[in-house]
């Protein structure tokens, strides 16, 4: 049994990154929705508590907020943001309306030393950290004392020693946060005292245990693409299911230049012969047609994996549990109980309501390099667990309009250049994810005196640690102009290339 801590989620786009970085310690958690707080608070018996940030405000009616029974209980509790804000209210003191919003970069002035702040922050210093609110603490709650403010708020953190209780309306979580990390590691070892003591390689003993317990004989079939997510899903219903397990790969016609041939060789001779390879291409393009929106992309690609699974059920032998790669991340864009819904992931909003499997999904609480660790573990080959995270829909998300196998092809073409270009200057390592995208424009160009109109492809490579925050990569201008170059020379349809400056947020890395 390992120590336990419990995020409370208010909506927060970053609460993920709170778990993140508690994993990263070693410290097992869970994320729980406030609407199914108190039950999961009592079943769960943790050893303490991180309320998240979230939209809402408590001065509203019917505010979001913690149960009661978790102050009652006498354990640890860090609020952070709105987390601050709703402990505060709850505790008899008092929160406003701010008169100065604050967004972004923030400097905190420490007024009290604090078992937070020990080793880092000492009094009357000054620190970078990172905001995100509108309302703020007007009146710490009886028995707390106030150790940090900012220009414009005077209670930027408050804490109640002797009770281990905690809040920071700054975001600890956050790598613009310089010390954040080590705010939570205060809390969690000096306060909570956990154990670091959940690992990788505990990870996948738990899991092996859960997908046994759960699936019993049952058979399972395993969704591959030959990405990291899948292959990783497939190592691990294997080591726990063996021969119970079919994997399936469905090549849709969405997959990168020669990739759905790279992927039947690398899997069956490296990693797992039980490989079921489907060709559904015509099917694919065929529901595509016409269709434009990118949500309703996504859902139709969703219902065609399982209709493609399901007339080849013959070959699957009656499989009842769906294993797939869906990634909190995943979880998070498509929408939560608490969180805003940035866009559906074809394997977690896309699934159809019809669909006769059980989805199991045992990693959807990791992030990218948490299952590449796992992967590491689980020995599976490096070009398997080191590869590009690519979307599940394929390149279906990077043409914007209709999808065609004529304009599949231009990108295909298109982003072939831009990757190899990339391995061979050695740019690959610093770089988390790279595409060329096709936009539903056409534009004006000269191409041996004649006039052309034709697509623009814009080109985007970022990095990320965890595909919830990413910035461009900062290419050599000649670098890109040499690729540019070679894209309009060599891919038909082609005279305008672009490069994508623009980080996430605001954006997503994909561009649909």
């Amino acid at each position: 049994m390992h120590d336990k801590i419990l995020i409370l989620d208010f909506g927060s786009q970053v609460t993920q990154l709170i778990a993140r970085r508690v994993r990263e310690m070693g410290v097992y958690s869970e994320i729980v929705p406030f609407q199914s707080a108190e039950a999961a608070f009592r079943s769960m018996n943790p050893k303490a508590v991180i309320l998240s940030g979230g939209p809402a405000s408590v001065l509203e009616a019917n505010a979001p907020c913690a149960p009661q029974a978790i102050f009652e209980a006498g354990l640890p509790v860090l609020g952070i943001c709105y987390g601050e804000q709703t402990m505060c209210a709850q505790l008899g003191g008092a929160v406003e309306a701010g008169h100065h919003r604050e967004f972004g970069r923030a400097f905190l002035e420490i007024e009290e030393d604090s078992p937070l702040f020990d080793g880092i922050w000492a009094r009357g210093t000054r620190h970078q950290v990172w905001m995100s609110h509108g309302d703020q603490v007007l009146r710490e709650p009886t028995g707390f004392e106030v150790t940090a403010s900012t220009d414009t708020c005077p209670i930027a953190a408050f804490e109640d020693r002797a009770g281990h209780r905690f809040g920071v309306q700054f975001h600890p979580e956050v790598s613009h946060t310089p010390d954040g990390r080590t705010v939570l590691m205060r809390f969690l070892f000096d306060e909570a005292g956990l154990r670091g003591d959940w690992t990788s390689e505990s990870f996948i003993e738990d899991s092996i245990r859960d997908i046994r317990a759960r699936v019993g004989e049952a058979r399972v079939l395993c969704a591959v693409s030959g990405g990291v997510d899948s292959s990783v899903v497939a190592a691990l219903m294997a080591e726990a299911l063996g021969d119970q397990v079919t994997c399936v790969f469905v090549d849709h016609g969405l997959l990168r230049k020669n990739e759905a041939e790279q992927v039947v060789r690398a899997f069956t001779e490296a990693f797992h012969p039980n490989l079921v390879a489907i060709d559904a291409r015509a099917t694919f393009f065929a529901a595509l047609a016409g269709v434009t929106d990118p949500e309703a992309k996504r859902k139709v690609i969703g219902a065609e994996f399982v209709r493609a699974f399901e007339a080849h059920a013959d070959e699957l032998q009656g499989c009842d549990f769906l294993a797939q790669g869906t990634l909190y991340p995943d979880v998070i864009e498509s929408g939560s109980p608490t969180a805003a819904k940035i866009k559906t992931h074809h394997n977690v909003g896309g699934l159809p309501d019809w669909m006769k499997m059980t989805v199991i999904e045992p990693l959807k609480w990791l992030f990218k390099d948490e299952v590449r660790e796992i992967g590491r573990k689980l020995g599976l080959p490096a070009e398997m667990v080191e590869r590009e995270p690519f979307p599940g829909p394929g390149l279906a998300v990077r043409i914007l309009g209709e999808v065609t196998p004529e304009r599949v092809a231009i990108v295909q073409e298109a982003d072939a250049i831009f990757r190899d270009e990339i391995r061979a200057h050695d740019l690959h390592p610093g770089i988390w994810q790279s595409y060329a995208a096709l936009l539903d424009v056409r534009s004006v160009g000269v191409m041996g005196d004649e006039r052309t109109y034709q697509h623009p492809i814009v080109l985007r490579a970022v990095q990320s640690e965890d595909a919830m925050t990413a910035q461009a990569f900062p290419f050599d201008f000649r670098f890109l102009e040499h690729v540019a170059n070679r894209i309009v020379n060599e891919v038909k349809g082609v005279n305008r290339v672009l490069y994508d400056l623009t980080s996430k947020p605001p954006a997503t890395i994909e561009w649909e």
